[in-house]
C-alpha cells in the first residue's frame, strides 16, 4: 500500500504544434468562423462551422507564453518561442513572458505573437490578412482601452471582416445550460489569475454586480511551491512551479471543512493512508562506487597523460618568451660591438641594466634556460608512453635529463592522491559493493500531507498568504445580499462553477455547504459544475458563432470600427455589457459672465496705449 501511493513526475515535455491544412469546408460558401478562448493559462484555438467535416473541438491548445532568446554566439539572431515550441517552461523561467496582466492583455506585442502563431498552424492561407470572423473572449468588465488595443491589431493589423468578444465563462455557461434550466443564476468563475462571481438575469450579465477575487491556480502554485520548499530546503531547486502545477491538477482537493479535515490530519493513521509520496528524479550512482584494478589503472594513466600534455604547453609557452627575450639581449649586444653607444646605453636604460657585463650574465643565463627547456621538450617526446604503477617512483633512479620533467610530474600527481588514495592500500583483494547507508530515494521523496488541502483552500480563505481579501463564499453572500430575496432564490437555484480552478475534487459540497449555512431555513438551491471546466468555453464561443454565423447581432465590423471606436462593442447574450465612454461638455459662457472681464479689459487697457 505504501508502494502504491509513491508517484513520480512526469515532467512531460510540450510537443510543437503542427501546421495543420484547412478543409475545403473551412473555406466554402464563405469563410467560417475563427473560435480563439483567449484564456491568461491556454489559448485554445478551433474552426466553428455546422459540416461534420470540420473538427467540433480545439485544434490547438498551448500555454499563453512567449520567450525570446538572446542569440547565439555565431552571429545568429534573436528567436521568439510561442506556446508548445517552447518544450519545457522551467530551462527558460526567467525568459518566459505573457501578454496578460491577472487576466486582461496588456502587452500587445505579445499577444501579437499568440496570434500569429495561431493563425500560421491553423493553416490560414489568405494573402496579407485574415479572411476568417474572429470570436475571441475576453475578461469580465474588460478595461475598454484594452478592448480598443485588440481591435485595433485584429482590424488594422490583420484587416479581420469582424470580430465578436464575448466573455469566457458565459459562453460556457450558454454551452451548459439545458431544458429545464433558468436564464438565470450564478456563475462562479475561478481561472489562473481570478476567480469571479457573475450574476445571469433573464439570460444577460448584471456588470454592476459582479465581483472579482485576485486570486486563481497561480497564486495556488507559488503558495505550494514556498511550503514545499520551506519543508524540504534540500530539495529547493527541484521544486519547481511546473512540478506544483502538477501536483494540484492531480493529487489536491478541496476539504468540505477545513478545520475538521486538519484535525483528521493529526491522526498518524489517517496521516499514513492518504499521505502522497511525490518521486523526484535522481541518480543510484555513488561517490563511492567500486572500479575494477583494470579501470583504477586506465583512470591513473589518463590522469598522467593529461599532467603530461599540461606541462608540456607550459615548457613551450616559458620557451617561447625566453627565446624573445634571449634575441632581445642579443640586439643589445650587437649594438654595442657596432660601437652604437648612444643607442646602447639607450637600451640598456629601457632593460633597467647598469652595465655589459650585466647585460652578458643574463644572456648567458636566458641560453642556458633555452637550451635546457629544448632538452626536456626533446626528452618528453622520446618517454611519451609511460608505464603507471601504483607505487611512488624513485628519484634517484631518473636520468639526469628527465629528473626535472619527473619531478613536475609526481608532484602534479600528488596534489590528486586524495582521489586514488583508496587504490593503494590492498588494490589486489575485490571490494564489496558500497551500500548506502540511507534510501535515496525515499530522501528523494515529498511527502505531501496537509499541503494537499492548504493550497487550494486560499480561494476560501485568501488570509492564509496575507490577502487582504474576501473568499468565494463571503463574496458569494455580499453578491446575493444586493438583491431582493426574491431574486436571490432565483439565482441559487443555479449555482454554476467554471473555469479550470474549479476542477479539484471536493469543490462542489464545499459550495453546496456554503450555501446551506448562508441561505434560509428549508430553502432550495442548486449546484451545477461544467461538463468540461477547462474547454466549455471554447465549445459556447463555437456552439453561439454557429448560431450567429449569418446573423448580425453581436457581430463588430470594420465599418462599426472605423465610426465608433476600437472600443465598441456589441452586446449579446455572452458579451460584456458596453459602456461607452462620455466626456462632460462643458458649458459655454454666458454674455452675462463675459460681460465683467470685458469691462475690466477695456478699463485696463494696453499700457502702451494709455501712455
Amino acid at each position: 500500500a505504501a508502494a502504491s501511493r509513491v508517484f513520480a513526475f512526469r515532467d512531460a515535455r510540450w510537443a510543437p504544434d503542427p501546421v495543420l491544412e484547412p478543409g475545403a469546408a473551412v473555406r466554402t460558401p464563405q469563410p467560417v468562423p475563427l473560435v480563439i478562448d483567449n484564456g491568461s493559462f491556454q489559448t485554445r484555438a478551433g474552426w466553428a462551422s455546422p459540416d461534420p467535416a470540420v473538427p467540433a473541438e480545439p485544434l490547438l491548445r498551448f500555454r499563453s507564453l512567449a520567450a525570446r532568446s538572446r542569440g547565439a554566439r555565431g552571429g545568429a539572431g534573436a528567436e521568439t518561442q510561442v506556446g508548445n515550441d517552447l518544450g519545457s517552461p522551467e530551462p527558460l523561467r526567467w525568459l518566459l513572458r505573457s501578454p496578460f496582466d491577472r487576466n486582461v492583455p496588456v502587452q500587445l506585442e505579445l499577444q501579437e505573437l499568440l496570434f500569429d502563431h495561431v493563425f500560421q498552424r491553423l493553416g490560414v492561407a489568405s494573402q496579407g490578412c485574415v479572411d476568417h470572423p474572429i470570436v475571441l473572449t475576453e475578461a469580465v468588465c474588460n478595461p475598454l482601452y484594452s478592448r480598443q488595443m485588440m481591435s485595433e491589431l485584429l482590424f488594422e493589423c490583420y484587416q479581420v471582416p469582424k470580430v465578436s468578444y464575448g466573455v469566457d465563462s458565459l459562453y460556457s455557461f450558454y454551452h451548459n445550460r439545458r431544458q429545464n434550466w433558468p436564464c438565470s443564476g450564478l456563475v462562479i468563475s475561478s481561472g489562473y489569475q481570478c476567480t469571479h462571481i457573475l450574476p445571469v438575469l433573464e439570460g444577460r450579465l448584471d456588470a454592476k454586480n459582479c465581483k472579482r477575487i485576485n486570486l486563481g491556480g497561480c497564486q495556488a502554485a507559488v503558495y505550494l511551491q514556498r511550503l514545499l520548499q520551506l519543508k524540504y530546503p534540500g530539495h529547493f531547486a527541484a521544486i519547481t512551479l511546473s512540478r506544483m502545477e502538477e501536483i494540484l491538477h492531480e493529487h489536491s482537493y478541496i476539504a468540505e471543512d477545513y478545520i475538521e479535515e486538519l484535525q483528521k490530519w493529526r491522526s498518524p493513521e489517517y496521516y499514513e493512508n492518504n499521505m502522497h509520496k511525490m518521486q523526484l528524479p535522481f541518480s543510484n550512482k555513488l561517490l563511492g562506487s567500486t572500479l575494477t584494478s583494470e579501470e583504477k589503472q586506465e583512470r591513473r594513466q589518463q590522469q598522467l597523460r593529461r599532467l603530461q600534455e599540461l606541462n608540456a604547453r607550459r615548457r613551450e609557452e616559458k620557451l617561447q618568451l625566453d627565446q624573445e627575450r634571449l634575441d632581445r639581449l642579443l640586439y643589445v649586444q650587437e649594438l654595442l660591438e657596432d660601437g652604437q653607444m648612444d643607442q646602447f646605453h639607450k637600451a640598456l636604460v629601457e632593460l633597467n641594466m647598469d652595465s655589459a657585463e650585466e647585460l652578458q650574465s643574463y644572456i648567458n643565463k636566458l641560453s642556458l634556460s633555452v637550451e635546457q627547456t629544448k632538452q626536456k621538450i626533446l626528452q618528453a617526446e622520446v618517454n611519451i608512453e609511460v608505464d603507471v604503477v601504483d607505487s611512488k617512483p624513485e628519484t634517484p633512479d631518473l636520468d639526469p635529463l628527465g629528473s626535472e620533467q619527473s619531478l613536475e610530474d609526481v608532484e602534479s600527481i600528488n596534489e590528486f592522491e586524495p582521489l586514488f588514495a583508496e587504490e593503494q592500500p590492498e588494490a589486489e583483494k575485490p571490494v564489496a559493493a558500497v551500500q548506502p547507508v540511507f534510501n535515496l530515494a525515499e530522501y528523494h521523496q515529498l511527502f505531501l500531507g496537509t499541503e494537499r488541502i492548504r493550497a487550494p483552500e486560499i480561494v476560501f480563505q485568501p488570509s492564509l498568504i496575507g490577502e487582504d481579501q474576501a473568499g468565494i463564499a463571503e463574496t458569494m453572500q455580499y453578491v446575493l445580499e444586493r438583491y431582493p430575496k426574491e431574486q436571490q432564490a432565483i439565482l441559487v437555484q443555479n449555482v454554476f462553477l467554471t473555469g479550470g480552478n474549479t476542477m479539484y475534487p471536493g469543490l462542489k459540497a464545499r459550495v453546496q455547504k456554503e450555501l446551506l449555512e448562508m441561505r434560509p431555513f428549508q430553502s432550495s438551491f442548486q449546484v451545477h459544475l461544467a461538463s468540461s471546466p477547462v474547454l466549455d468555453a471554447w465549445y459556447g464561443a463555437r456552439d453561439w458563432a454557429v448560431e450567429y454565423m449569418t446573423r448580425e447581432e453581436g457581430w463588430i465590423t470594420r465599418k462599426d470600427y472605423e465610426e465608433k471606436g476600437g472600443e465598441y462593442l456589441k452586446e449579446h447574450c455572452a458579451s460584456n455589457v458596453y459602456v461607452p465612454i462620455r466626456l462632460p461638455k462643458q458649458a459655454p459662457r454666458t454674455t452675462e459672465a463675459l460681460a465683467p472681464s470685458r469691462a475690466l479689459t477695456s478699463s485696463t487697457g494696453n499700457p502702451s496705449e494709455q501712455a
